[in-house]
């Protein structure tokens, strides 16, 4: 039986974080610092600054997101934090109007990239991720789970690499509820912590 285990990423496993983020798409390019800079800085730095940046996060508390092993092979990642630290999520025009939360809230966390490599895609890890993310940012104190998937059954196409937002029905089955949709294809979702279930363990056989 694969055995699947999820887990803070630490300085020690930064490699690993990497690794899975590296399985195709733009995880290597992005070094998953898309969310955490404005458009600017982004433009301005290139792959091995961007890998400082996601190390200095790494290094500091709390950790910016969970790697997921599969039979001990770093397989997938997914990033959740507070909302506050992420800072282009506010200034993206999208959901900049469709939160119900104030951008100011660092109660409010969110997670808004996925990756896993293509050897374990279609496997469930996405949906496992998630709920590991929903047990750490509890753990730590968020008050409100906020997340901005796409619909693949919206009638538009949806590409692979759109994907790294993570697919609406995964949200929905995990207790989030739609709040917005801004666009046909692009929707804004909420978990209420304080009412959730709390049986996710982010620990999955």
């Amino acid at each position: 039986m694969t055995e699947t285990r999820i887990v803070p990423v630490t300085p020690g496993s930064f490699s690993d974080a990497q690794h899975a983020m590296s399985g195709g798409g733009d995880g290597r390019e992005c070094q998953c610092q898309w969310w955490t800079m404005t458009n600017a800085e982004f433009q301005r730095t290139d792959i091995e600054g961007r890998a400082a940046a996601f190390r200095s996060e790494v290094d500091a508390a709390p950790s910016p997101g969970l790697v997921a092993y599969v039979d001990g092979h770093a397989a997938g990642w997914v990033r959740v934090g507070p909302r506050t630290r992420q800072v282009r999520l506010s200034k993206t025009r999208a959901y900049a109007g469709a939160s119900e939360e104030p951008w100011d809230d660092a109660d409010v966390w969110a997670v808004s990239c996925f990756a896993v490599r293509k050897e374990h895609r279609r496997t469930g890890l996405n949906a496992a991720l998630l709920d590991a993310a929903i047990a750490f940012a509890r753990e730590n104190g968020a008050r409100v789970v906020e997340a901005y998937p796409v619909d693949p059954d919206a009638g538009r196409k949806v590409t692979s690499n759109e994907l790294y937002h993570g697919a609406l029905s995964t949200f929905l089955s995990a207790g989030f509820r739609e709040v917005a949709r801004p666009k046909p294809h692009v929707a804004v979702v909420s978990l209420d912590l304080a009412g959730a279930n709390e049986t996710s363990t982010g620990e999955h056989p």
